[in-house]
């Protein structure tokens, strides 16, 4: 795999605790940086694939029902 470069500018304190980061793991801040790229986009990617998904089981008439959809909220209503 080829590497191209390019900048990011970030505040001064997230480059501290990136580097502080970096040090405590033993690892460079490029290491680093590549690895929040890579756990960002397969991220988005899974994102998209379940909405995706998502609008393709709507299309179906897939939904959920009244009850199904009161027994989530009362999961959460006192959370």
């Amino acid at each position: 795999m080829t590497t191209e470069a390019f900048s990011v500018r970030a505040d001064s304190k997230k480059v501290r605790k990136l580097d502080k980061l970096a040090e405590q793991q033993d690892r460079s801040r490029n290491y680093l940086v590549n690895q929040a790229i890579d756990q960002f986009l397969d991220l988005l990617a899974w994102q998209e694939k379940r909405i995706k998904e998502g609008i393709k089981a709507a299309e179906a008439g897939k939904f959920a029902s009244d009850a199904d959809m009161d027994a989530i909220f009362d999961k959460y209503k006192n959370a």
